[in-house]
């Protein structure tokens, strides 16, 4: 009987396709999935070139921008006042920052400390007592509540007394770790420039290679620094402030409204509302900040939510201000709207799900759709490249990145689609759990470490899984019956998926 009804399943199929339920309605979403993948990859190229262009301008004539070398700070234990040329920076995290070459008396450490745990608080805050008492201008704040999360700390720290005497803001999550000269290469630019808001530098991962995730993080965002910031920078003096290892001019910060919780990407906002006022913003590659990434997969997941619906979210919030701002050219409107918001915050997240996991799967079973070679192999193909030349050291790994990031674009499209639906889980804010040394310390982790799902059944994802077995059957109905032999690429992503639903990425920790 169970054999009868699963031979009926093909007919039935065969049978749908040829009263033609399926076919136009499949067409129809393969043409729009290739003219959304025309667009992305004409982005895609036009970045690339745009940072191109400004590397080599960089060698040419630096960044651009006025900088001139700051004079030697007095020593810490002079008592003399520092020069005048010095502003009073503060700034949020604790190790590295006491660390900072900079007068004494014109800087301010701010720790804001937003944690539940009482354990956590109590470390930090004997920390800071212990900096305290070797003569360091330290503050610990904490708040009675968590209203607005980050955006809402930001916000509750500036408006202290001794914050608001401050010309400049350096930002840091409490994993990044600045060098010593930090403020003594970033903060020139904005001395000498004053239409420059921000200030942001570039992000190098401590622990990329603790996991294969890791790794594959660290090619995405090194492609986000090299191609987007940088060609963002280049051509028009904006790009989305990274939340951690920028510097902003305080006054930048107060003329665009401050910052605001009504979504999770609270550096996103602040940076097109500044944007919107005139401010231009730069990136310095050339600076970098050690940092960490999330290594278990469900931190990972929760990151990318939160970036993800988040920015679809501000773009639903803002589209109507950009487009009736009088104090932007039509071209930064266009930018931002069209390129930095519609194609990269929308398109991006629901074409590489909808096309690469859903369409070419279901088309390998309709034999009356065929996708053209140009969008089934030459724009895949080209984005590829695209990333590979900007990660040559990564080449052998770009398998990989592409079975993971089409897993990962399943999450994406529907933060995406939460975001601009305006969802009740669009303002979700999880805070991205990183490991530290814990990962050196005790784990011993190869590029692809086996967790044990049946330890802990939150390491088992459903819709992973049932993804998976959609791309099962479609593989094995074109291995079988079809004719598009589309069916190798599909195995293997129905093994990635299968992969990640059982949890088998990323490190272990213990559950939670």
């Amino acid at each position: 009987m169970a054999s009868s009804s699963s031979s009926s399943l093909p007919a039935a199929w065969a049978a749908a396709v040829r009263a033609g339920a399926v076919a136009p309605a499949l067409r129809a979403a393969v043409w729009a999935c290739l003219a959304m993948s025309a667009m992305l990859v004409a982005e895609a190229a036009w970045m690339g070139l745009a940072s191109l262009a400004a590397a080599a301008a960089r060698r040419l004539r630096g960044y651009g921008y006025r900088w001139e070398p700051m004079a030697a700070p007095p020593d810490v234990e002079a008592p003399a006042p520092a020069p005048a040329e010095f502003p009073m920076v503060y700034k949020l995290s604790i190790g590295a920052a006491c660390a900072l070459t900079w007068p004494p008396d014109r800087i301010i450490i701010q720790v804001l400390d937003d944690s539940t745990d009482p354990f956590v608080k109590e470390l930090v805050e004997l920390e800071c007592k212990e900096w305290a008492s070797k003569k360091i201008n330290i503050k610990y704040e904490v708040r009675n509540n968590r209203k607005g999360y980050k955006a809402g700390a930001l916000r509750k720290g500036m408006e202290h007394t001794y914050a608001q005497l401050c010309d400049f803001v350096a930002i840091f999550d409490a994993d990044f770790e600045p060098e010593s000269d930090f403020l003594l290469k970033t903060m020139p630019y904005l001395l000498h420039n004053p239409k420059i808001a921000l200030v942001q530098t570039r992000w190098e991962f401590v622990n990329y290679n603790v996991c294969l995730m890791t790794r594959i993080q660290k090619m995405s965002l090194d492609y986000h620094f090299k191609v987007e910031q940088e060609s963002g920078s280049f051509m028009h003096a904006f790009f989305g402030f990274n939340g951690t290892a920028g510097v902003w001019r305080v006054s930048a910060i107060n003329q665009s409204g401050g910052w605001k919780d009504r979504t999770t990407v609270e550096d996103m906002d602040l940076a097109v509302r500044a944007s919107l006022k005139g401010w231009e913003f730069l990136y310095v590659g050339d600076i970098r900040v050690k940092s960490e990434l999330p290594s278990t997969f469900q931190a990972y997941r929760h990151q990318q939510h939160r970036w993800t619906c988040g920015a679809a979210n501000l773009f639903r919030k803002m589209a109507w201000e950009i487009i009736t701002n009088k104090e932007v050219s039509m071209w930064k409107k266009h930018h931002l709207l069209y390129s930095f918001f519609f194609v990269r915050r929308a398109i991006a997240p629901i074409l590489t799900f909808l096309f690469y996991c859903i369409v070419i799967p279901l088309s390998a079973m309709v034999p009356e759709v065929t996708i053209p070679v140009w969008g089934l192999v030459y724009i895949p193909t080209a984005i590829t490249i695209m990333n590979a030349i900007r990660n040559p050291g990564s080449v052998h790994l770009m398998p990989f990145w592409i079975l993971f990031e089409n897993v990962m674009a399943m999450h994406r499209m529907r933060a995406a689609l939460s975001g601009l639906l305006e969802t009740a889980r669009a303002n979700d804010w999880v805070v991205t759990e990183k490991v530290g040394d814990q990962v050196k310390d005790e784990l011993d982790v190869p590029l692809l470490e086996p967790l044990k799902p049946t330890e802990c059944a939150e390491r088992i994802y459903i819709p992973e899984l049932l993804l998976a077995l959609y791309l099962l059957i479609c593989a094995s109905y074109d291995f079988v019956l079809g004719n598009h032999k589309y069916y190798i690429y599909i195995y293997l992503q129905a093994v990635a998926f299968t992969v990640m639903g059982f949890g088998f990425v990323g490190t272990r920790t213990p559950c939670s």
